[in-house]
């Protein structure tokens, strides 16, 4: 089990430690809604989460095939709604492979992808969309 420390600092931010490897973050409340905005929100870090984990298990799939994903890139969206309460409301994640590779190889990284803990761990009334660009 992972333990953290939180810290509000004042003025909607909130600074958060690693209590096993040190690291550090701190997020602000975005300016509409009366943050700074100077670092990370907390859900832009919900929705990091998700692209970074998609990444994260292409990786792991790519080394298991043996294929390089150097240089893959990927662009996150995220959209809130206020109604009936604010939330998270789309996450669409478009990730760009300068590689080609035989559709096997690809289903099995895409389905890596798109099976990722944070995806699995969303509520379902978040969209989700994936995209995939080999090649690019």
């Amino acid at each position: 089990m992972k333990t953290y420390q939180l810290f509000y600092l004042g003025d909607l931010s909130v600074r958060c430690v690693d209590k096993e490897n040190g690291s550090e973050l701190v997020t602000d409340a975005p300016k509409e809604s009366q943050g700074k905005g100077e670092n990370f929100s907390p859900t832009d870090l919900l929705a990091l989460s998700l692209g970074m984990c998609v990444l994260t298990l292409m990786g792991i799939a790519a080394k298991k095939l043996g294929v390089d994903l150097s240089d893959t890139r990927a662009e996150l969206k995220k959209e809130m709604t206020s109604k009936p309460v604010r939330k998270v409301s789309y996450l669409g994640i478009a990730v760009h492979c300068p590689r080609d590779f035989p559709e096997d190889v690809k289903k099995q990284i895409e389905h890596a992808a798109i099976h990722c803990p944070v995806h699995n761990s969303l509520d379902p009334e978040i969209t989700q969309e994936f995209h995939f660009h080999w090649g690019s």
